[in-house]
C-alpha cells in the first residue's frame, strides 16, 4: 500500500489546467428592473439568459456596470453580459469590458431587439448602421466602429404609424409571441456556437435561415 505521504505529495504536485483566456464579450440588451422583464426592448436580456442557462453559468456579478458571467461556449470562454445602465448608455459597460480584457470590436457579439422583424425571426450581420436601436448605436459610437457582429431579435413593428416607438418597445409581449421569441434560442446558441469557431458565414445561416415552428 502506497503511503499517505507519498499520496500527499502526489495531489500537490498536481498543476491546476490553466483557465483558457476570455476571447470574447457576448451582450445581450435591455434595461435592468423587473418592470421591464418581458418588455420588447429586453429581448437581449432574455436571449442572454438562455445562453447562460444552456451553458449552466450564472449572470449574477456586478462588474462593468453590468452583470456578468463566465462561460464555456465551445472551445471559447466568454463573458455574458446584460449592462445595468438604461438602454441608451449600453456602451458604458461594453467599453470597459472590451479594454480591461483587451477585446477588439470584432469580438464582441452584441444581441438586441428589432423592430423590423417579426417575434421569431432573427438577422445576425458583422457590421452596419444601428437601425435605431439606441443602445446598439450607443455601443457603436463609444467604440469607434461598426464593425460589431449583432444577433438582432424580431420583436415586431408599431401597430400603427403613429404609435409611440418608445411605448411600443417598453409594452410587454403578447404570450404568443413570446413563445415564438423562445422558439429562436436554441438556434440562436448553435449559431453562436459557429461565430464564436469562426465560422461566420455558418453562423449566418443558421440564424438568418430559421423559420419560426407555428
Amino acid at each position: 500500500m502506497a503511503d499517505i505521504f507519498d499520496l500527499f505529495r502526489k495531489i500537490e504536485k498536481k498543476e491546476a489546467v490553466p483557465a483558457t483566456p476570455i476571447k470574447w464579450l457576448i451582450v445581450g440588451l435591455g434595461n435592468p428592473g423587473d418592470k421591464y422583464k418581458l418588455t420588447r426592448h429586453n429581448a437581449g436580456f432574455l436571449t442572454i439568459d438562455s445562453l447562460a442557462e444552456a451553458c449552466g453559468a450564472r449572470i449574477d456579478r456586478l462588474r462593468f456596470h453590468a452583470l456578468c458571467g463566465e462561460a464555456m461556449i465551445g472551445d471559447q470562454r466568454v463573458l455574458l453580459m446584460k449592462p445595468q445602465t438604461l438602454m441608451n448608455a449600453s456602451g458604458t459597460a461594453v467599453i470597459e469590458a472590451a479594454a480591461f480584457y483587451k477585446i477588439a470590436p470584432e469580438h464582441i457579439l452584441v444581441i438586441s431587439d428589432d423592430i423590423a422583424q417579426a417575434p421569431g425571426k432573427m438577422r445576425l450581420r458583422a457590421r452596419g448602421s444601428a437601425g435605431g436601436q439606441k443602445g446598439l448605436n450607443d455601443i457603436i459610437t463609444r467604440m469607434g466602429t461598426d464593425a460589431i457582429p449583432r444577433l438582432r431579435m424580431g420583436v415586431g413593428a408599431k401597430p400603427h404609424p403613429d404609435f409611440d416607438l418608445a411605448d411600443w418597445v417598453l409594452s410587454n409581449f403578447s404570450a404568443e409571441e413570446l413563445t415564438l421569441l423562445r422558439g429562436t434560442f436554441s438556434t440562436a446558441r448553435a449559431g453562436i456556437e459557429k461565430l464564436l469557431n469562426g465560422d461566420f458565414d455558418a453562423a449566418m445561416q443558421i440564424c438568418n435561415s430559421y423559420k419560426p415552428q407555428v
